[in-house]
């Protein structure tokens, strides 16, 4: 399914609100025709609080979320999702503040073909295809954005992949978030190699890092530490950091070949000389703050001047950290404290990240020259860009796990020109 969505101002806003029945209590659900349905359907594969306690929507947006996890024949579709809108319908609550501006963007979005397995951390391979992790179904998927064909790489059951980024090589790796492995996946033949990290203290590969040897850096979020595979050997050198708890999370390598790394349990950055194995932590602004909430800082992306940005989810703002003159700066993000900045990546020396607490998620654009933001509603935006990446031509690559889809935004008149040849059959 392919989705095109045009957008010069904030878009109008889709699905937005939280729950109306503020009587009904986390995990149960209220009396209604369709309640039984909802509950054998849905409890299947996840909590009945995630019903009880998600944002609410009309029944073309329950349709829409529903459908991206499991395919019903009606009339059971329609009992499942009217009953859904009945007793669950928007309300506003969590409305983003949209900010105007000048960028154009178009975003353009197809569903994973594997249904329930949650799209996430998104990359464009060299050849043109966009790749994603498919968590919860166990798989790795590949998309040509030119003709809509997807791939579906089967891996163990059990591996459960975080996240997915391309090899020197062209081979995909993929960590195995539930069964301490990375594994690789031949671009050409799609045998699929693992490699298990040998370190029973690690259980969850997370996000991952090519450092200019040729060897990968990652990092094991739950576990408390980050780590190097020799992908020619499968020799694995793992380390946990300065600080307990820290909960490495996001980490990207700067152009001195440095890696950095996102503290999830803490209000740091840390940079890792690959050579050296050396770390060092720097603290940011709100460190030590009491009154912090979860979420810390997720990820980070690198500039052009080896700037370090981050999202401090905890308290919606964004970050900047400049290395060389150990100079931090933050900037509160549109829609608040409580926005939930996650994702972020750097085109052309502008920060693009999402607030990932708004319903519609949000896509928002900061320029550190004028110091603006602009942000748009994301068409799918029921619900959550966990990582993004950029394309070589200077567009952006999303997912939006819990609806299934995956997505490229266009930046610019030009790239939205250069794309609607290459996707105009699919309208």
């Amino acid at each position: 399914m392919y989705r095109s969505t045009r957008l010069l101002l904030s878009a109008a806003a889709i699905g937005l609100g939280v729950p109306a029945l503020a009587q009904a209590q986390m995990g149960e659900l209220p009396d209604g025709d369709g309640k039984n349905l909802v509950q054998g359907l849905c409890v299947a594969c996840h909590q009945t609080n995630l019903i009880t306690g998600s944002v609410g929507y009309d029944q073309d947006g329950w349709a829409y979320l529903v459908g991206g996890m499991i395919d019903l024949a009606e009339p059971i579709k329609s009992q499942v999702t009217g009953y859904l809108a009945e007793h669950f319908p928007p309300s506003g609550a969590r409305k983003p503040t949209l900010v105007a501006g000048d960028e154009v963007i178009e975003i353009r979005e197809w569903r994973a073909d594997v249904l329930g397995q949650r799209p996430r951390d998104t990359f464009m391979h060299s050849d043109g295809t966009i790749w994603w992790a498919g968590m919860y179904g166990s798989v790795v998927g590949k998309l040509d954005p030119a003709t809509g064909e997807q791939t579906t790489f089967r891996l163990d059951p059990t591996a459960r992949p975080h996240s997915v980024i391309e090899g020197p090589d062209g081979d995909v790796y993929y960590s195995g978030n539930s069964n301490n492995t990375i594994g690789r996946i031949d671009h050409e033949t799609g045998q699929i190699r693992v490699y298990p990290t040998g370190n029973p203290d690690i259980r969850d590969p997370h996000t991952m890092a090519f450092a200019e040897d040729g060897s990968l850096w990652f990092t094991a979020q739950n576990s408390n530490y980050y780590g190097r595979l020799d992908p020619e050997t499968g020799e694995f050198y793992t380390a946990q950091p300065p600080t307990d708890g820290a909960r490495p999370y996001g980490i990207r390598r700067d152009s001195q070949g440095m890696m950095w790394i996102a503290y999830r349990g803490a209000f740091k950055i840390a940079r890792v000389n690959p050579e050296t194995r050396e770390i060092t932590e720097f603290e940011t602004p709100n460190y030590g703050m009491a009154n912090a909430k979860n979420y810390y800082v997720r990820r980070l992306a690198i500039d052009s001047q080896d700037n370090v940005w981050y999202v401090d989810s905890a308290m919606g703002e964004i970050g900047r950290f400049n290395p060389k003159t150990g100079e931090f700066k933050q900037w509160p993000s549109p829609s608040g404290p409580d926005s939930h900045p996650y994702a972020i990546h750097v085109v052309n020396d502008k920060v693009w990240y999402n607030e990932s607490h708004q319903r519609p998620d949000t896509l928002v654009r900061f320029d550190p020259q004028t110091e603006r933001f602009q942000s748009w509603a994301i068409p799918s935006g029921i619900g959550v860009i966990r990582n993004m990446d950029g394309t070589p031509d200077g567009n952006l690559v999303i997912a939006q796990s819990m609806t299934n889809t995956v997505g490229i935004v266009l930046i610019g008149e030009e790239n939205i020109a250069k794309y609607s040849d290459i996707l105009v059959s699919q309208n």
